[in-house]
């Protein structure tokens, strides 16, 4: 079972690659907010309103994402949890790794822009994300 999990994945990430140009990988770097989920079945949820957003710091191809809750301010509420990871390219591709004490995962980046990108983790979870806008609250 192993073996073929690992045989579908390398599948995917042959067979679903996009290619992103490495100088569009800064664009990672900002705050994103989760628009869909497309789970390997084909099901969607689709997320309207969030109360967390993801920080991303990404700097010579090392970075963190952490969860972060904006405030009416304009300020956020964080904690000092964060995700590290690093950024490998296999061929025109590019995968984040991710690892802490109790895990390792990946997933591929296959859409990224000034506005939008959209990672496909080992699971064939498809995670899609915009550039977040806060709230303009005038005083």
């Amino acid at each position: 079972m192993v073996r073929f999990k690992m045989l579908l994945y390398i599948f995917l990430l042959v067979g679903c690659t996009s290619s992103i140009p490495e100088k569009s990988l800064p664009y990672l770097n900002g705050y994103w907010e989760i628009t869909e989920v497309t789970f390997a079945n084909g099901e969607k949820k689709n997320y309207t309103v969030n109360t967390s957003v993801d920080f991303i710091a990404l700097e010579e191809m090392k970075g963190f994402k952490k969860k972060v809750r904006p405030k009416l301010d304009g300020s956020y509420t964080t904690s000092d949890d964060a995700e590290p990871f690093t950024i490998i390219q296999q061929g025109d591709t590019y995968i984040l790794r991710y690892k802490n004490n109790l895990s390792t995962w990946e997933e591929q980046i296959t859409v990224l822009n000034e506005n939008n990108y959209v990672v496909v983790n080992q699971d064939n979870i498809t995670y899609h994300y915009k550039r977040f806008e806060p709230l303009k609250i005038a005083p």
